[in-house]
């Protein structure tokens, strides 16, 4: 069973817009591992405008099941990151002024600088994983860094399956074999929804684990967040 790992970032998102504690970040975490879901995601950013650098630190404590902290290998991330040491880290080469994250590593040119990220994470007990596109020289040069897996960035996907082209999950099948026979193991997230899960899951072999954010809080305004992350697991068997 393909693991679901739910971010958690528009809840701190919602707290922030407020001030105060409501909703309290950490009781969401532990509520929404109770419901079921086997991991915790968070995404900080420089700005800070969702998840705090404090967050992280405080879920430490909290999370029971896998803990996921994304973000770009900038110096103050990685600080935080080898300070909380979660069970993994997800390296995505966000700008600094993205709203969200809307392209993976260039495996190629960054390789180096990623392999002496990852060195690092590794040695302090880090599993790691790396943002990426579907490209297969990108996913080749993604195994030479050393990661143990990569993120497959699901937006293109998504946005074509709205649309009815449901010949878009090719590259990601593609991807995922060719990722699997380098020895890394698969992850995928972005624009991921009730309405695409179970498509994506069944054709994506070797899928270790997804993580969504923002479609399962949405969903979860109509339908409860119980509800919803039940509603995950089930397509995700």
């Amino acid at each position: 069973m393909t693991k679901l790992s739910v971010n958690i970032n528009k809840i701190a998102t919602l707290r922030n817009s407020r001030g105060g504690n409501v909703p309290n970040l950490l009781k969401v975490a532990s509520d929404i591992e109770a419901f079921g879901a086997q991991g915790i995601t968070i995404h900080p950013r420089p700005d800070e405008r969702h998840i705090r650098y404090q967050d992280a630190r405080d879920l430490k404590n909290i999370v029971t099941t896998e803990y996921n902290i994304e973000g770009n290998p900038i110096q103050s991330f990685m600080d935080l990151v080898l300070e909380v040491k979660p069970t993994q880290v997800t390296l995505v080469p966000d700008a600094l002024n993205a709203i969200t994250s809307n392209a993976g590593w260039d495996t190629i040119r960054h390789q180096s600088f990623l392999q002496e990220v990852i060195k690092e994470f590794q040695q302090n007990g880090i599993r790691t994983s790396i943002f990426i596109d579907t490209d297969a020289k990108l996913i080749e040069a993604a195994a030479k860094t050393g990661a143990d897996r990569i993120e497959l960035y699901t937006e293109d996907f998504a946005t074509q399956y709205d649309l009815g082209n449901f010949d878009a999950i090719k590259p990601y099948t593609e991807a995922a074999i060719l990722a699997h026979k380098l020895g890394l193991g698969i992850n995928a997230g972005h624009d991921l929804s009730l309405d695409n899960i179970k498509f994506f899951k069944e054709n994506i072999p070797n899928l270790s684990e997804v993580s969504i954010g923002h479609a399962l809080i949405a969903e979860s305004l109509y339908l409860g967040l119980e509800n919803v992350v039940n509603m995950y697991l089930h397509r995700l068997k």
